[in-house]
């Protein structure tokens, strides 16, 4: 369980008074203030930094703050400590034996989930857990769009925490954080969303999330979140592992090819997919087999190698066509030889923009990722697709953007924006 400091919460019997002090003489700054109408509360939070001061006024002679000033008098209330997962962090004070008052979480202030540890256990503090909303809506729903005679269907492998200097490289965080605020680790939260291509005799499925291998230190590094996962997302698409015939990889990432595999009944790794033959590019496949100290902690074998093994793999070159009117065009950049898919039905063009353009925030065309091997690479061919997706209309999907799964990249007055569509 690892928690930190969100906010300390003071009783005040005059809120006015109170801020003449804080506000006026401290020079504290008033975000918001929010009434609770459960706890019969207003709430009115000051900055003092990495976290802040919450003034709690009551609304009702019955409620608790007001009972707690009637029998303490006004003062500090409680001690909030802010975690990723609240019904993780309570079922381990469970297993230590903790007094809680709160056995279940309930909503709070700003859309949090809250719950309080009782004082008898916290050495006489009132102890708050708090789980704040996210900062950024988390799209998951599996959706359907129609593209000439192809179905496309975006999925959902959960989220992913990737540090947000990297994922920007040179833009200033000033800039991208309004857009994906980190959070305290500075990690901002990414989407991992395959792609289902379904004409009537094949379901391709491009790239599969990270997969349920990934060990709990990673997994807490990462703040990996596979609540909903890869197996929900198929089912609600009316999918299952063994309907799909051809898994294809932009590239071998691990949070792109980590659904590639599983752990088998026997402890082996052997293929997710049981029915299906697996894409990969000859050039990317070397790279990742014979990985070096920049590339290494991302092209894990576990996730593609057992392809090769089990005699399922299939290596191509640039421009293949994987079926009619699928069709791989490399970028580069990210990695040497990532790959782009281009999907062409009926006169329309949809394209999986996998690392690309990893979220609708990194459109401009100086947005590259730090993680990108070749920045030089991804910024020509940036430079070029943009005004091709443009004028010819494409239909971009994005990998990992938290909360929108496709959209048209449009211009006006000189500013490109995208669209959203799903």
């Amino acid at each position: 369980m690892k928690a930190v400091l969100d906010h300390v919460g003071i009783a005040v019997s005059d809120l006015q008074a109170s801020l003449a002090f804080f506000r006026d003489v401290l020079g504290l700054h008033v975000e918001a203030s929010e009434e609770i109408g459960s706890q019969r509360v207003r709430a009115t939070f000051l900055n003092t930094g990495p976290s802040t001061f919450e003034m709690l006024e009551a609304t009702a002679a019955d409620s608790p703050i007001a009972k707690f000033i009637e029998k303490r008098g006004a003062g500090m209330h409680h001690v909030a400590l802010r975690v990723d997962d609240i019904d993780a962090a309570l079922a381990h004070l469970r297993s230590r034996g903790i007094r809680l008052i709160d056995e279940k979480p309930r909503p709070g202030a700003e859309g949090a989930l809250v719950a309080f540890i009782h004082p008898s256990a916290a050495h006489g503090v009132l102890v708050e857990l708090k789980q704040p909303a996210p900062k950024v809506e988390l799209f998951t729903t599996a959706t359907g769009h129609t593209l000439g005679d192809f179905e496309l269907i975006t999925l959902s492998d959960g989220f992913i925490g990737l540090d947000g200097g990297a994922m920007f490289g040179v833009v200033p965080r000033t800039l991208w954080e309004k857009r994906l605020p980190p959070d305290d680790s500075n990690r901002i939260p990414l989407g991992m969303r395959p792609l289902i291509v379904r004409t009537g005799k094949t379901n391709v499925i491009i790239d599969a999330g990270c997969g349920d291998k990934m060990d709990a230190k990673l997994a807490q590094i990462y703040k990996l979140d596979r609540r909903y996962h890869l197996d929900h997302a198929l089912a609600a698409a009316g999918l299952s592992p063994d309907d799909i015939d051809l898994v294809v990889a932009s590239h071998l990432h691990f949070d792109h090819v980590g659904g590639f595999t599983k752990i088998g009944k026997d402890g082996s790794v052997v293929p997710r997919f049981p029915k299906a033959r697996y894409i990969a590019h000859r050039a990317e496949w070397e790279d990742a087999t014979h990985p070096h100290e920049r590339n290494r902690a991302s092209y894990l074998q576990e996730n593609f190698v057992p392809l090769k093994d089990a005699g399922v793999l299939t290596l191509v070159d640039d421009a293949a066509e994987i079926i009619p009117g699928v069709r791989y065009r490399r970028s580069g950049g990210h990695t040497q030889h990532h790959q782009v898919v281009m999907i062409e039905s009926g006169g329309r063009t949809a394209v999986f923009t996998a690392d690309m353009y990893p979220t609708s925030v990194h459109i401009p065309d100086p947005w590259v990722m730090g993680y990108d091997l070749y920045p030089m690479d991804t910024l020509a061919f940036k430079r070029a697709f943009a005004r091709e997706a443009i004028e010819r209309e494409y239909l971009l999907y994005f990998e990992h953007d938290p909360s929108m799964a496709a959209g048209y990249l449009r211009e006006q007055d000189g500013k490109r924006y995208v669209e959203r569509i799903i």
